[in-house]
């Protein structure tokens, strides 16, 4: 009869520690192909292909579009913040949307 009860008890603590609910630890980034294009603190393009996002980005900048789209993906994929280049403006920046 011990061995039933001990059983027994086991099950309900398995249970109960599997209801538990747990917080989730990082928030998860989508990757869904779509970023923002800020300049300063204006976004200029918002919700666009990474690919539009690193032409406007590069064109702004000066710069060559690769780079700024391989840039563009990290952010999509990742949900960090890029600075492409600095304006007179301010920071030319790809954001996760």
């Amino acid at each position: 009869m011990l061995k039933g009860a001990r059983r027994y008890i086991a099950g309900v603590f398995t249970a109960a520690s599997l209801s538990v609910a747990v917080p989730a630890v990082a928030q998860i980034a989508v990757q869904d192909g779509l970023i923002n294009v800020a300049v300063g603190d204006v976004t200029i393009l918002e919700d666009v292909n990474v690919g539009v996002a690193a032409q406007v980005a590069a064109n702004v900048c000066g710069v060559k579009v690769g780079p700024v789209a391989v840039l563009g993906q990290a952010v999509d994929r990742s949900g960090a913040t890029r600075t492409v280049c600095t304006t007179d403006q301010g920071p030319v920046r790809l954001i996760q949307n």
